[in-house]
């Protein structure tokens, strides 16, 4: 996992470099690890990917992808590297982060951070909200849904206030989990990546 990091890393740099200059739509992407597609079989395994795809062939237009996601990101990474870069003829920005924030950040900055990016992002950017980790991790899974579910509303309540979209990944990633993980069992298998493309889609839609 820690080999496709880097090599996802490395393919996301490359693409955004052949993306300028490019003629078509414009699709910015912020996030963490699971914009990179980890835990997928390649990079456009991930939900970007998929999605790119969908778009390109549901619209019939050249779509393009700025993918300014890193692994390991949490919500003040996103506001302070991630999002000074989105462009401003983007006609679609996307963000999915906090799974880490879970880990890592104090409830209370948590919660400050979440309505920090959610008042920052560009008006009609599509949020991804969490996925709710029921019947997973065990005890570590069970104790963390109330937490996660709680996330999620203060996400929402936010998004509303600025009439942002929201996809409902917690609606879509769900039970049975059997080939949705990847080796990992944290981050989603391209199987499992398929249910947030359906959620981000909905979305857009």
């Amino acid at each position: 996992m820690r080999e496709d990091c880097a090599a996802f890393a490395h393919y996301w740099h490359g693409h955004n470099a052949r993306v300028t200059g490019r003629t078509g739509p414009l699709w910015v992407v912020l996030g963490d690890s699971t914009a990179q597609g980890l835990g997928a079989s390649s990079p456009a395994g991930g939900y970007v990917g998929q999605v790119l795809a969908e778009l390109r062939m549901r619209t019939g237009a050249s779509w393009q992808v700025l993918n300014l996601s890193k692994s390991g990101s949490v919500l003040g990474d996103v506001m302070r590297t991630q999002l000074p870069r989105v462009s401003a003829d983007a006609d679609l920005v996307t963000c999915g982060v906090g799974v880490n924030d879970i880990l890592y950040t104090a409830p209370g900055k948590l919660f400050a951070d979440l309505r920090a990016l959610v008042a920052s992002v560009p008006d009609g950017t599509v949020l991804l909200d969490l996925p709710v980790p029921a019947g997973v991790w065990g005890l570590l899974g069970r104790a963390s849904v109330p937490y996660v579910a709680r996330i999620n509303r203060v996400l929402h309540e936010a998004a509303a206030q600025r009439g942002l979209p929201v996809a409902r990944v917690s609606d879509q990633f769900r039970s049975p989990w059997r080939g949705k993980f990847a080796k990992d069992n944290f981050h989603p298998s391209q199987e499992g990546y398929r249910d947030w493309s359906r959620a981000l889609l909905t979305a857009i839609a």
